[in-house]
């Protein structure tokens, strides 16, 4: 693990380190207390821990929630298998992947339409897989895997999702409100950071693998 941080790119770190210095309110802990307590039951059985998050077109708040998740993770010693997933499929839109870049990730991109991205935390790190699919493609696990809605719309036009052992919801306000304004950048950024210290929390919580 030590080694694996040591190679963590810079801007990242910088980051990561900001991150887990924000202030996560009580009623937010309470949000995320189930999901901690479902990944720490399932650690406890020794069961593989898969954690898909859905949102409606899989654009902006699951593809930000996979990648810090899997981060966070890592971070932390935490075997786990992130995904994400939409009700519809669209793009992994650009300005949440300009976001990630920002943040500090390395991104590979391949293809044009509905590109598939290669998101990387460091060097001699595995990427997440990162473009726009529904939660039930041929990528995604069909079945024990634990569904985390992020946004309210998937959470109503979706009540039941195939496979899925739980679902919980964490649901986070959409940045695409911002699109093409003064202030789209830093909203981005508010939300990806948001994202990244709640992940963090999650998994600062749980035991080492």
């Amino acid at each position: 693990m030590k080694k694996k941080r040591k190679h963590i790119y810079p801007d990242l770190a910088k980051t990561i380190k900001a991150v887990r210095k924000m202030e996560i309110s009580d009623n937010r802990k309470a949000i995320l207390s189930p999901l901690i307590e479902t990944i720490l039951k399932k650690q406890e059985s020794k069961e593989n821990i898969r954690l898909n998050f859905i949102c409606t077109h899989n654009s902006r708040r699951s593809q930000i929630s996979q990648i810090w998740a899997q981060t966070a993770a890592w971070y932390y010693g935490v075997k786990v298998e992130c995904f994400s997933g939409g009700t519809e499929v669209t793009t992994f839109n650009v300005s949440a992947v300009e976001t990630m870049s920002r943040n500090g990730f390395r991104i590979i991109s391949k293809g044009e339409e509905n590109p598939v991205y290669f998101v990387f935390h460091s060097e001699d790190s595995d990427p997440v897989i990162a473009f726009s699919k529904a939660y039930d493609d041929g990528i995604n696990p069909a079945r024990n895997f634990i569904a985390v809605m992020t946004c309210a719309d998937a959470e109503e036009n979706c009540p039941f999702i195939p496979g899925a052992e739980t679902r919980i919801s964490v649901q986070y306000e959409d940045p695409k409100a911002f699109d093409g304004t003064p202030e789209e950048a830093q909203k981005y950024n508010e939300r990806s950071f948001q994202i990244a210290s709640e992940m963090f929390y999650v998994f600062s919580k749980i035991k080492k693998s």
